[in-house]
């Protein structure tokens, strides 16, 4: 698998990771979208991640801006990823 090709993969991942923390508050806003099979697998895949979040910012009464902070450092963990490799690799 040569560089190109890996790099490629690890943004995939992290795009569809990032599709499911999207959908995963879209579903907030849907009643009983959360308990459906779609919802629990989500929520099985999000949590841990957003529980690290949960844990260190409390939520400002029904708002919570949780998402949109875990969205922001997935992304600057993506691009220090991707750079880390490509100074390694490249």
């Amino acid at each position: 698998m040569n560089l190109f090709s890996l790099l490629k993969v690890i943004n995939y991942a992290f795009q569809i990771y990032q599709w499911l923390l999207v959908i995963y508050a879209l579903m907030s806003w849907l009643p009983g979208a959360r308990d459906s099979a779609l919802g629990r697998f989500i929520d099985k895949m999000v949590s841990p991640y957003l529980d690290i979040f949960d844990r260190l910012i409390p939520p400002i009464g029904p708002i919570s801006i949780n998402i949109i902070i875990a969205l922001f450092v997935l992304n600057l963990i993506q691009r220090g990823l991707i750079t880390l490799l490509l100074a390694l690799l490249g």
